[in-house]
């Protein structure tokens, strides 16, 4: 299962650094995030969908969703 924090943030136009302030989640985290190097916290997904003003599960690219 892929987190999709990137597409999503990119189909909505915003930035890490205004996605970041959005969330008050810090740049690098989302980054890594993003880059698959930790996973999101279940906060940190909740604080993602909804600066995106998503679905938790739009964030992830799964035939379970």
């Amino acid at each position: 299962m892929k987190i999709l924090t990137w597409q999503a943030r990119n189909n909505k136009k915003v930035t890490l650094v205004k996605l970041s302030k959005m969330t008050g989640i810090s740049k690098s985290t989302l980054n890594n995030i993003e880059n698959e190097k930790v996973s999101p916290t279940i906060a940190e997904l909740e604080a993602i969908a909804k600066a995106l003003n998503m679905k938790i599960t739009d964030l992830f690219d799964s035939d379970y969703k």
